[in-house]
């Protein structure tokens, strides 16, 4: 089978990251429970007339993808593969509260038609002119990894040479305020340099899009090789070790041979043991990095630290912001992502350079 290669990445994020040129050199701080990303100028990407009418998801998911397919050099791709939680959930709100307030009569069908989860893959090929397959995986939290594994087995098998992969979600008032009730975010306003020892329960709630050309061709803009990417749908934790050990025995490694441990730690108190497992025990003696206070809580929050676990292999280098211990790799060949969100949709995805 084919190796399988990120080539490129866009994203869109609680930080400036939609400059490829930047790898979190200015970090910007928050207070608060619930935070935004920060937008590039969209006119620059999309016609004015036409943003005006997208969600935000579809505006963070068409730009991101042209940034990745910049930096790969493409103009187009075999098959483009998407992950999402909630899909375009602002227009579903619009829709369900238009259905409440005129009675179920005289509806626009606009915000119905753009609801639909596969909203962001389709207004991508149609704007790239891509006639080829074309996914939506509503996975929960595991969405973006679920993508990742079509895309790779595609690749290695040959059925296809280059495939756009990505993770977007957007935030919508009424969803956050189920949230909120749910418990699931925080009660209180937290400093995002203080979330990972908040001690409290739930998580900041945010939003963003993360996407990737992956690739069975190894170029001059390639990150890194996506080596191997599993997912457990529950997983106690007390097999946390034994599932980590297990996945690296499967792909002929040990704790000794990963430089650094990316981590999906988002300050809840109820469920960061998971993570602690980790850190605690089997990675004690491993560079550690966190993302989570920097680009907050969402379905597909992990294709963020998969663009962190590139960036990291392609520059040599780990943002001092995202350092979670004193541990200092001497250099980054081999990274393991680890993610999870409140006890259920585990993930392992295993980097390395190429």
């Amino acid at each position: 089978m084919k190796q399988v290669y990120i080539n490129s990445g866009g994203s869109i994020s609680s930080q400036k990251t939609f400059d490829n040129t930047m790898f979190l050199d200015e970090i910007t701080a928050y207070d608060d429970n619930v935070i935004s990303t920060i937008d590039p100028n969209y006119k620059d990407y999309i016609p004015p007339a036409a943003a005006r009418r997208m969600a935000k998801g579809i505006k963070m998911g068409i730009v991101t993808s042209k940034i990745a397919l910049n930096e790969a050099g493409l103009d187009n791709v075999d098959a483009i593969i998407t992950g999402t939680g909630m899909g375009c959930v602002r227009d579903s709100e619009k829709f369900v509260s238009a259905i409440i307030d005129n009675d179920e009569q005289y509806l626009t069908p606009t915000p119905f038609i753009q609801s639909t989860h596969n909203t962001v893959g389709g207004q991508i090929a149609l704007d790239l002119q891509c006639k080829g397959y074309n996914f939506t995986y509503v996975h929960a939290s595991i969405s973006f990894e679920s993508a990742l594994i079509d895309a790779k087995l595609q690749l290695e098998l040959d059925e296809a040479n280059n495939i756009l992969i990505g993770g977007v979600d957007e935030l919508a008032d009424h969803t956050v305020k189920i949230h909120h009730i749910a418990k699931h975010i925080k009660q209180d306003a937290v400093k995002s340099s203080e979330v990972l020892t908040s001690n409290t329960s739930g998580a900041v709630f945010s939003e963003g899009a993360n996407f990737f050309v992956l690739s069975n061709k190894k170029q001059t803009s390639t990150y890194a090789e996506v080596v191997a990417v599993k997912t457990f749908n529950t997983l106690p934790e007390a097999n946390l070790h034994d599932a980590a050990i297990t996945f690296l025995k499967e792909n002929n490694l040990d704790v000794n041979a990963i430089d650094a441990v990316i981590l999906g730690n988002n300050g809840d108190v109820d469920y960061d043991s998971f993570y602690n497992t980790l850190t605690n025990t089997t990675f004690s003696q491993t560079q550690q990095v966190c993302y989570k206070h920097l680009c907050g809580e969402f379905n597909t929050a992990s294709s963020f630290g998969f663009w962190l676990g590139a960036k990291i292999i392609k520059t040599q280098s780990i943002p001092e912001v995202t350092k979670h211990n004193h541990i200092a790799a001497k250099h980054f060949n081999t990274v393991l992502l680890y993610n999870q969100y409140r006890g259920e949709n585990h993930s392992f995805i295993l980097l390395r350079k190429c």
